[in-house]
């Protein structure tokens, strides 16, 4: 499989309220994580940072214009991989200490990153059988209700245990919009990781049915509206 330079890693497309979706394209898509970024009056969020393949500050002039928070939504290897890049790291209190002491097997690149996740490899000297997460102590532990402020924008913790015990989504009232995290996209679910638990996954579920949202932007596949949300959420529940 050929390689692809640090320069074409990374695309990064629009959206409205000047939010910004960074993506490593050259990961298939089940395993590729939406990096949001959202641009605030005072500060920036960076909602996940993707696999740490490559360096996001030098690639992604966009990450470093103003004081960035990374928020982690969890702390699986394709969400935390660049958090260690920046110097405001946030992170739900359960999964504080994975931020801070990752390991191949807390992170799932035990037993998920191979050569076959990619469809064109990063740069030399990158090899998947040594791959791991930097640490990246959290400079703010999160819990539910918390706020985090970007001066014009606020975007509110909703934890959401279950894919992981730390799972959290940012709720924006204002917008009505989501960023949910692994909990809900518009794709495969995952309930089986090692630190999955079945009833706080239902019971997620259930919370986040009947949020008013208009937009729906997730940790992986396409962002979805109100409609498709309730869809998505329903079917789930109806099979469980």
């Amino acid at each position: 499989m050929h390689r692809i330079d640090a320069a074409n890693w990374y695309t990064v497309t629009k959206f409205s309220d000047d939010v910004r979706l960074i993506s490593e394209l050259h990961i298939t898509e089940f395993y590729r994580c939406n990096i949001w970024h959202v641009r605030g009056s005072e500060s920036d969020a960076l909602i996940d940072s993707g696999m740490g393949v490559v360096s996001l500050r030098e690639q992604v002039p966009l990450v470093t214009e103003k004081m960035c928070q990374a928020i982690a939504s969890h702390t699986h290897f394709d969400h935390i991989g660049c958090h260690h890049e920046f110097d405001h790291r946030c992170v739900h209190k359960a999964e504080a200490e994975i931020l801070s002491q990752p390991s191949r097997q807390s992170t799932l690149a035990d037993p998920y990153v191979n050569d076959e996740i990619f469809t064109a490899l990063p740069p030399a000297p990158y090899m998947s059988t040594s791959y791991a997460v930097k640490s990246a102590p959290a400079s703010r532990l999160l819990e539910d209700g918390d706020v985090i402020n970007l001066g014009n924008r606020r975007l509110e913790v909703i934890h959401t245990p279950g894919h992981s015990p730390g799972g959290i989504a940012l709720w924006e009232a204002a917008t009505a919009t989501l960023f949910s995290g692994d909990i809900v996209y518009d794709g495969p679910l995952i309930e089986d990781t090692y630190h999955a638990n079945a009833q706080d996954y239902y019971n997620s579920m259930l919370r986040l049915y009947d949020f008013p949202v208009q937009t729906v932007h997730g940790g992986h596949f396409a962002s979805y509206g109100r409609e498709r949300h309730k869809q998505i959420i329903r079917a789930w529940l109806d099979s469980h």
